[in-house]
């Protein structure tokens, strides 16, 4: 089986003394190709260099995470332009909104969803999407820019039944990652998932975050990584009652449609 890894922060400087090793890692259990998450301009450049380096397995997301909002501008926007034009970046994002932390004024949030939205409806590319505690307001701004887009990820999808239909009914694909497996908080989230359609579906770890807290032994130094990707993939093949070998397939192609992954 061949798994697609929709999001890895694999720039994050946690992986600057092995990332060799756990791209490594992740090939030999089938998770041979990953998108690695651009969050800012400097994130997203750095995102593109390692796809560069791994063609055909590595590839790249450039955009400005809501954490960062408040940093965006008229010069983020354009320096945003090249690495969107690069044929190794495959979406526009990380970007949407989070008003759980709220590391960025709500308004400089909604502005750099907005501008990166429309950046997305320009050069014809997906978005990868964040929202966290901001349902009603990302659906208002998202909304109005469907039939321009082409396609998007709910990444990381945290939420319920009520939250889902709002997605597809939106188009988007569903992200599912690690937090399925939290006994603690993925109630709503393993409550919806036999609702998402197979061709709608998408899995990802967002390593080196979210481990899974199901893991029967894990890493010393609690970080996620895109080898994990099957412990999660079986997860939702049994909640979904799937076989893993539709999961793999149905998942695969669809992060090959999405992406246009080659």
């Amino acid at each position: 089986m061949r798994w697609v890894d929709i999001g890895v922060n694999l720039a994050h400087d946690s992986f600057d003394a092995d990332r060799d090793a756990v791209i490594a890692a992740a090939r030999a259990v089938g998770v041979d190709r990953l998108i690695v998450t651009g969050t800012s301009v400097a994130a997203s450049a750095r995102a593109v260099e390692l796809a560069e380096a791994r063609p055909g397995e590595l590839f790249a997301t450039a955009g400005v995470h809501p954490h960062h909002a408040g940093e965006f501008d008229t010069a983020t926007a354009a320096a945003l332009e090249p690495l969107l034009a690069h044929p190794r970046v495959v979406a526009v994002g990380e970007c949407g909104l989070d008003f759980f932390r709220d590391f960025a004024p709500r308004p400089a949030q909604e502005a750099a969803f907005s501008a990166q939205l429309e950046l997305a409806a320009a050069t014809g590319k997906p978005v990868f999407l964040h929202q966290r505690d901001a349902h009603e307001r990302f659906v208002a701004l998202l909304a109005p820019w469907r039939d321009r887009l082409a396609g998007g990820v709910a990444h990381c999808f945290t939420g319920g039944v009520r939250e889902l239909e709002a997605y597809l009914e939106l188009g988007l694909y569903i992200g599912i990652t690690g937090w399925l497996c939290d006994e603690r908080r993925g109630h709503a989230l393993r409550e919806a998932l036999p609702r998402v359609p197979l061709d709608r579906l998408l899995l990802e770890t967002d390593a080196p975050y979210l481990l899974p807290r199901d893991l029967p032994s894990p890493p010393r130094n609690r970080r996620n990584e895109p080898q994990y990707l099957p412990h999660v993939a079986a997860r939702a093949a049994a909640l979904m009652g799937r076989s893993l070998e539709e999961l793999a397939a149905a998942t695969t192609a669809n992060a090959e449609r999405l992406f246009g992954l080659s």
